[in-house]
This record gives structure tokens, C-alpha cells and sequence, in this order.
């Protein structure tokens, strides 16, 4: 089983390859989502404080249509967002391919071609009837791609892993791998 998960994991794309692919579409979104992982108490680096387990950050990119295009090697859950981002040189890769990207507000700050939610600061006035309205489409497109972070966890393996955390990275590649297989089978 391992060496097939291996092999399908080694046919994914990696970022600067997903980067190209994407600069094909009119936007891409971005977001993390945690897989929850079976682990002790002691592994401090895989528990996330948002939501109160243990688990690996990935981050995906989805197209406009809401299917996985892209997914990181999954880092510990005690990642944030941008910095997971960062570390796998995603904001770089998808700046320098000059595609319009949504993410949400964990992304504030990144930077590039990341375009984020407009925020309220507690001691500025509030927002205005036109950001706020800025807001509402920002929310509508990336609701799109909240289904690429619903077909990732639909597979029933990512429900909780029960296997070494290093191992999550391959098998979140092989499932990225075969969703793509599956879409480019019905798109013809």
C-alpha cells in the first residue's frame, strides 16, 4: 500500500509547476485546512490552538470551479496559514507567475498577488458601505473554493491519520493526484 501511495504521490505537481498551470485560469483560490492526525499530547508542533487538536496544516489552491488544482506538502498544525505559505514558496511561485489570487484573512499581509478580505481595526472608523460590498464578492468567490477543501477531506483515509504525520504529504499528493485524474476523465 505504501508503494503505491508512494508512486501515485510522485506523479504531483510541485509548486512552481502548479504555479504554471494555474496562470492558465482566471483566478485561483487559496486557502489551509487542517487533517486531523492520531497523536499523543507531547507532539506540541502538530497540535493547533484554533482547533484544538492535533493535525497537519495543507494548503490547496482551487480553480474558479471549485476543484483541487494544487495541495503543499502538510506541515505541523501548529502552522499559521501565511507562514505555511511561505515556507513552501507558494505566495512566491503564484507572484511571480502574476495570477489573480483570493484568500482569506489568514493571508493578510502576504503580500504579492494575494488579495485578501478588507479588515476593521479597532480604533479606525468603520468600513465603508464600498468595502464592505468588496467583502461580500470576495466571500462569494472563495465559498467556490471551499469545495476543493471538501473533496480533499471527503476521502475517508483524511478523516483522522493514523499513520506517522510525514507520511500525511504523500498521501494528500496521491489523493490530489487521482481528484485531478477523475476531473480530466469527465471534462472531455
Amino acid at each position: 500500500m505504501r508503494e503505491a501511495v508512494d508512486l501515485v504521490a510522485a506523479l504531483a505537481d510541485d509548486v512552481h509547476t502548479a504555479a504554471l498551470k494555474a496562470s492558465r485560469l482566471v483566478y485561483v483560490v487559496l486557502d489551509g485546512t487542517l487533517i486531523p492526525i492520531d497523536r499523543l499530547a507531547d507532539d506540541a508542533p502538530y497540535y493547533s490552538g484554533k482547533h484544538h487538536r492535533h493535525g497537519v496544516n495543507v494548503q490547496f489552491l482551487a480553480d474558479p470551479v471549485g476543484r483541487l488544482v494544487w495541495a503543499s506538502p502538510a506541515l505541523p498544525g501548529a502552522v499559521h496559514d501565511l507562514n505555511a505559505a511561505r515556507r513552501t514558496g507558494l505566495i512566491d511561485a503564484l507572484t511571480d507567475a502574476g495570477i489573480r489570487v483570493f484568500a482569506d484573512r489568514g493571508y493578510q499581509g502576504a503580500g504579492g498577488v494575494i488579495r485578501t478580505l478588507f479588515k476593521r481595526h479597532r480604533y479606525r472608523p468603520r468600513l465603508s458601505r464600498h468595502q464592505k460590498a468588496v467583502n461580500r464578492s470576495h466571500a462569494c468567490i472563495r465559498a467556490i473554493g471551499e469545495r476543493a477543501a471538501a473533496t480533499l477531506k471527503a476521502w475517508k483515509v483524511l478523516d483522522r491519520l493514523r499513520c506517522c504525520p510525514r507520511r500525511a504529504t504523500a498521501i494528500v499528493q496521491a489523493i490530489v493526484v487521482l481528484q485531478t485524474f477523475e476531473a480530466d476523465r469527465y471534462s472531455r
